[in-house]
């Protein structure tokens, strides 16, 4: 695929150069990057994923891997950098994204030197997709895993959804925080002002959420089969409270429950994928290597509906996705990968060997790095 506009209206957007100061344990990294793959090798707990991470933070503004911003700061430093400078095809200034962090101070987020108001507006400029072990927490989780995945993938694409699940978040802790209140201080008229809140948001979310699964399920199963190799059926019911209920109702309905077990008990904050191989549950039924298989899948599907829905081509991030899946799965996910449709990919793994053979069956610009105990050097 060429840097060239595409008929269809999709770019490429490709992170030409990478910039790290004191990110977890790369002290400091400064890389050009190919515009196609980037393979990253080195053993358990070198950097690789830490290197990953950080591309993943200029897009999310946050870490994949750890919720709390001071701990991804070197734990011998004060100071955090990261900054990202992205072409996109069809326009000749680049785009540069910066972040610091400083302890016990908030973060700056900037984009061409200019600083966002809201870290929100930032997502979906730069959409990505991550591919790594800990997303076995999806199948294996709660199914509070299960939402976020569903909230990642949507709102990547949709900015309506993001603010609505914003708001509906902020009015769900009002109304908690109401409710935990002695019997005779709470205040009702409050109370149904947050519960007016969710209701809006609430039913928008639901819509959406229905709407996303119904459209995603096919793409996912046909992953699913390409890569096992099997005509093995891979899907996921939504299930939620506002199918059968209007949701404004329930919560007035649930309020004496809710007062007394101090939370809310009703709405989208609840809502469920349940995961399913041939019409049953996955984590219960699922070997190793297929349960691997089914969260790939499902991230390729996620990648494939931005695709769709988008203006830009995402970036691919695959951590660590190929141990203990056979030499049969694996050489259908690099076909995959390595097709036209993908722009950009970051690879890790610990195993060079595996790398050249992978490099090898497809003809793609490359790069390969080494990564020891923090550093990582261009490798031949």
């Amino acid at each position: 695929r060429t840097a060239t506009a595409d008929p269809g209206g999709i770019s490429i957007m490709i992170l030409k150069h990478l910039s790290i100061l004191n990110y977890k344990n790369l002290a400091q990294v400064e890389l050009e990057l190919s515009p196609k793959i980037n393979c990253f090798v080195g053993n358990n707990g070198m950097g690789k994923t830490n290197l990953l991470d950080a591309v993943y933070y200029l897009s999310f503004c946050r870490s994949y891997t750890n919720p709390i911003d001071s701990q991804i700061i070197k734990h011998d430093a004060d100071v955090c950098m990261l900054q990202g400078k992205y072409g996109i095809e069809g326009q000749e200034r680049e785009e540069e994204i910066y972040c610091g962090l400083r302890r016990r101070q908030k973060k700056q987020f900037k984009r061409n030197k200019k600083e966002y108001e809201k870290l929100s507006d930032h997502i979906g400029f730069i959409p990505l997709v991550m591919i790594s072990p800990a997303d076995i927490g999806i199948i294996q989780g709660g199914s509070e895993e299960r939402r976020k995945f569903m909230d990642m993938a949507i709102s990547q694409f949709d900015k309506e959804y993001m603010y609505a699940l914003i708001r509906y978040n902020n009015a769900l802790q009002q109304r908690n925080a109401t409710l935990k209140m002695d019997d005779n201080e709470i205040d009702f008229t409050l109370l149904e002002l947050w519960e007016d809140q969710m209701a809006r948001d609430g039913e928008l979310i639901f819509e959406k959420r229905q709407t996303f699964v119904k459209e995603f399920i096919p793409v996912f199963d046909e992953f699913y089969k390409k890569i096992s190799l099997s005509n093995e059926k891979a899907t996921f019911d939504y299930i939620s409270q506002l199918r059968e209920n209007n949701f404004r109702e329930a919560l007035r309905q649930a309020r004496r429950r809710d007062i007394a077990v101090g939370h809310t008990t009703t709405g989208v904050h609840r809502d469920e994928l349940e995961m399913l191989l041939d019409g049953f549950p996955i984590k219960k039924v699922g070997s190793q290597g297929q349960n691997k298989t089914y969260f790939v899948s499902m991230k390729l599907a996620q990648f494939h509906y931005l695709l769709k829905t988008g203006k830009r081509t995402p970036i691919l991030l695959l951590d660590d996705i190929f141990d203990r899946l056979d030499a049969n799965r694996v050489e259908e996910i690099v076909k995959l990968v390595s097709s036209e449709d993908f722009g950009q990919i970051f690879i890790s793994d610990t195993n060079r060997e595996s790398f050249d053979n992978i490099l090898e069956r497809i003809n793609n610009s490359h790069h390969i790095y080494s990564v020891e105990n923090g550093e990582i050097n261009a490798s031949r």
